[in-house]
């Protein structure tokens, strides 16, 4: 017997004699995937399956009443997807026990079929294509769901309020830079029972790939901010092909249009998931760089000796920003990812695609360590994922509301040929404290590429803020321009770095 196989079995048999499941066996399962080669050990489908489209998997649901642990009234309650012909990859899940861990078995009765109309033939045991955990997180009579892993390594979860938007990933392997990108995935996961009054839910997830290996943890906590505290242990396995982007705590999002970037003919004003990256420098520098929807691929880093966070954000929480009644993009979350620990020097990578609408995620935000261990030798890193709403995380001195892109009312005459104008309104405490009369003054910086010739900053009344407007002229239009601009009293920053590039034309 494979040696893998045989330790998965051992872990599922486990009883109340064995050594409880935990963190360090889990790392054990993935150290030694990682010392053998990788393969797909995926069975096949039922011909019924693999033939159903998207709407007929859509039909089939699990059934409520059967949910883990509903019988016994605990806090969280666990749901699993059916596989199909779009969900094909199998995933093992597990339930851990004060007795040991079990392997869940897949119950057709478990499921509602819906319309489709399917063979009555066993198909065995299917596992399963995925899972998702209900909680009663807003209100008490009732289990929303709060976090759902599926498909790869994708998960996404909810705070109070929220509404499903952006996802985080367990791992990235050459999203940018390394040819076709490699897409890890959680093969197998363990479910801790919760106890009666459990505030916090822990699943553990077995991730494996071409060229990586890993254990992964997860404490998920339910509230206005539901957070995730995710605890990685990656070994790379020995390959031809060197990773050339590993990207930790990766962050997938959409962006179709926005304010900076408005879509004619669209009666919505904006639609999107997130509307830019925020940087946290261990130096104390903050980085605002709205999202675009690009006519070619393109990719920034922010490379930083040590990272505070970084996050795909939704600031704008206005209804009137969308309106969308459907969608309710002003519900959608924002995600915050906050280093447990130093993760030394790397880089914040923003990937940008082209998007032709709102159905496709084109947004990939991740951090890239500046070295990576030797094959077999394990990284171990720990951050915490927020999932913020209306109240979010900002620059501690001052944030750009919005940022804006065109010009107002032009003079006769008045020649802004190849001009790019930039309005951006600032506002926050920093900004709150200054006097009335403080002069501030607007800091703007462009590349080789691109000429400032006009910067003003002043009040903005309106929003109780100040506002920044600036012109930059462009050198060569067939090449991007990389542009910066902060707002500064009396030598010092009095607001976050506003970062963007001017795409070609």
């Amino acid at each position: 017997m494979h040696t893998l196989s045989a330790l998965l079995l051992a872990l599922a048999g486990l009883s109340a004699n064995a050594a409880a499941f935990g963190f360090e066996e889990l790392s054990a399962l993935a150290r030694n995937r990682a010392q053998s080669a990788w393969s797909d050990s995926t069975p096949a489908l039922p011909a019924d399956l693999a033939r159903m489209d998207y709407d007929g998997l859509r039909d089939i649901r699990f059934r409520p009443e059967r949910a883990l642990w509903r019988d016994a009234r605990l806090p969280y309650e666990a749901m699993f997807f059916h596989r199909g012909k779009l969900q094909a990859q199998a995933v093992r899940i597990h339930e851990i026990t004060p007795d040991g861990a079990r392997k869940l078995a897949y119950a057709r009765e478990d499921f509602d079929f819906g319309k489709n109309a399917l063979a009555a033939t066993p198909w065995g045991d299917l596992d399963f294509a995925g899972l998702r955990v209900h909680t009663a997180l807003n209100s008490p009579q009732y289990k929303d769901e709060l976090v759902v892993f599926q498909g790869a390594s994708y998960f996404r979860a909810l705070g109070a309020g929220q509404q499903y938007g952006l996802s985080a990933r367990g791992l990235a392997i050459d999203s940018a830079g390394g040819g076709p990108e490699e897409f890890p995935r959680f093969t197998d996961f363990w479910l801790e029972r919760p106890a009666a009054d459990a505030r916090q839910l822990t699943v553990y997830a077995l991730l494996d790939s071409p060229r990586a290996a890993g254990a992964y943890r997860f404490d998920i906590t339910p509230g206005a901010q539901t957070t995730v505290q995710v605890r990685m242990r990656l070994f790379l396995r020995a390959s031809d092909k060197p990773i050339a982007t590993l990207g930790v705590a990766p962050l997938t999002s959409m962006f179709f249009f926005g304010e900076n970037q408005p879509r004619p003919g669209d009666f919505r004003p904006e639609v999107h998931d997130s509307d830019g990256l925020l940087v946290a420098s261990g130096n104390g520098e903050w980085i605002w760089r709205p999202l675009q929807n690009p006519a070619r691929p393109i990719a920034s880093s922010f490379a930083l000796e040590r990272l505070a966070g970084f996050g795909l954000m939704q600031r704008d929480r206005a209804f009137a920003s969308y309106e969308d009644v459907e969608a309710r993009y002003e519900r959608r979350p924002s995600a915050w990812v906050k280093p447990l620990g130093d993760w030394g020097p790397g880089r914040v990578e923003l990937l940008q695609l082209p998007a032709p609408d709102e159905t496709h995620d084109n947004v990939v935000a991740y951090w890239v360590p500046r070295s990576l261990p030797a094959a077999g030798e394990p990284l171990e890193l720990a951050w915490e994922i927020a999932w913020q709403g209306d109240a979010q995380q900002r620059a501690p001195g001052a944030s750009v509301l919005q940022s804006r892109r065109g010009h107002g009312f032009v003079q006769p005459g008045d020649n802004r040929s190849g001009q790019v104008q930039y309005v951006l309104d600032v506002a926050g405490p920093a900004l709150d404290a200054l006097p009335p009369g403080t002069p501030v003054r607007a800091m703007v910086s462009a590349d080789g590429n691109g000429r400032v010739v006009e910067q003003l900053a002043y009040p903005n009344p309106a929003t109780h803020g100040w506002r920044m407007s600036f012109r930059v002229q462009r050198i060569d239009p067939a090449r991007p321009v990389e542009l910066r601009a902060f707002l500064q009293q009396d030598n010092h920053s009095v607001s976050e770095t506003w970062s963007s590039i001017l795409l070609p034309e």
